[in-house]
């Protein structure tokens, strides 16, 4: 039976797609995929039918999928990054359902996961914080009230900002209703891109940062305490490898 896969594409190499993504867009009959936002090389010698979806609304793909699927052909819809957020596979989703055309997710690797490696550093440091945020500004899309920026601000924790970098004076005075001027901030633009840009600094500064840089969209930013791991010895280390910790597999 023929099916359709959600496929995260990973931040932009397009070595940071898993192999089982890979193989599924190998193989695929009909290929739908997330305009600019995916690397042309994931599709250099695909033998299968392709759709652009930045030109097209969720009715418009919903018929390609359907009547691919009904001649049975595999389709793949591939997104970038994860597709665990942000991703609008839901409402797709729904409409599979609808329909009632199986379908498949294949998880990828999200650009803040690709940010973090081009910082060379876990988000998660002892004692400092043991929580990541993933979240966004309101813009176009509402954030329910307790989600609001300012809210999450007050936690402290390592806080990693999508699709918000537009909006980037009202992210400055929300994070300062939890974060202190000297809050390190880090804005990584196309991370795994060939063109990625990555930008450090202080929260006073963030402004001043991206307007001086002209990044506009298509960039992450990251504000925290744990930031400061890939720019100096913070001599915090888990208990997981040190020498006096005993486990199951460690006497």
């Amino acid at each position: 039976m023929s099916k359709v896969y959600f496929i995260g594409a990973g931040p932009g190499d397009p070595e940071l797609i898993t192999i089982k993504g890979r193989k599924r867009l190998d193989s695929a009959d009909v290929i739908i995929y997330a305009g600019s936002l995916v690397n042309p090389d994931l599709l250099k010698g695909i033998k299968a039918e392709t759709y652009n979806s930045a030109s097209m609304n969720l009715d418009e793909t919903t018929e390609v999928i359907k009547k691919s699927v009904s001649i049975g052909k595999n389709v793949v819809r591939l997104h970038t990054g994860d597709t665990s957020f942000y991703s609008a596979i839901s409402e797709q989703i729904e409409k599979l359902r609808e329909l009632n055309i199986e379908y498949e997710v294949i998880p990828g690797v999200s650009s803040a996961m690709a940010g973090a490696a081009i910082l060379g550093q876990e988000l998660t440091i002892p004692e400092i914080s043991q929580t990541v945020i993933f979240t966004r500004l309101e813009g176009k899309t509402p954030v329910p009230e307790t989600e609001k920026l300012s809210e999450l601000a007050r936690h402290k924790a390592t806080m990693v900002i999508f699709l918000s970098v537009g909006m980037i004076e009202k992210i400055k005075e929300e994070l300062l209703q939890g974060y202190t001027e000297d809050t390190p901030v880090v804005i990584i633009e196309k991370a795994s891109w060939p063109e990625q840009r990555v930008l450090r600094g202080q929260l006073k500064d963030i402004v001043t940062l991206i307007r001086d840089s002209g990044i506009k969209k298509t960039a992450l930013i990251y504000v925290g305490e744990s930031l400061r791991a890939s720019e100096k010895s913070l001599g915090k280390e888990s208990k997981l490898y040190h020498r006096d910790f005993k486990h199951g597999y460690r006497k």
